[in-house]
């Protein structure tokens, strides 16, 4: 398991870390600042709930700041979505850093269904 914390701690991190430069991208070639501020929010805050979670009290803690990770990837996913429906970026532009928001979304899933499946286990011992 710290195998995988460690992945996703990374991932998130270098996820957050294109959201800042795409940002930066949107605010200064594309004079666009809302919608890349949101952005900037929800893509940072799915590897700082990540890392939170490394501190948290509980298993239940645990899991909740992952779902609080998963719910920001999700919105990330949203506002990727958005721009590039506004035409802020091309389809070939998003791809990329949509792909790697998924796949991320989808790991989140995973550690999230691992860690409550463990927690039912070790409940009914």
């Amino acid at each position: 398991m710290n195998e995988n914390k460690t992945i996703l701690k990374d991932k998130s991190f270098a996820f957050a870390l294109r959201c800042v430069n795409l940002y930066k991208y949107l605010s200064e070639s594309k004079r666009e600042f809302v919608l890349s501020k949101q952005l900037l929010r929800s893509g940072t805050s799915v590897g700082a709930n990540i890392r939170e979670a490394q501190n948290a009290e509980s298993t239940a803690d645990y899991i909740h700041k992952f779902s609080i990770a998963q719910k920001e990837c999700d919105e990330t996913i949203y506002w990727l979505e958005l721009i590039n429906a506004a035409n802020y970026l091309t389809n070939e532009e998003v791809l990329s850093i949509h792909f790697e928001a998924k796949e991320l979304l989808k790991m989140i899933r995973s550690a999230i269904l691992t860690l409550k499946q463990k927690s039912i286990t070790s409940q009914a011992k």
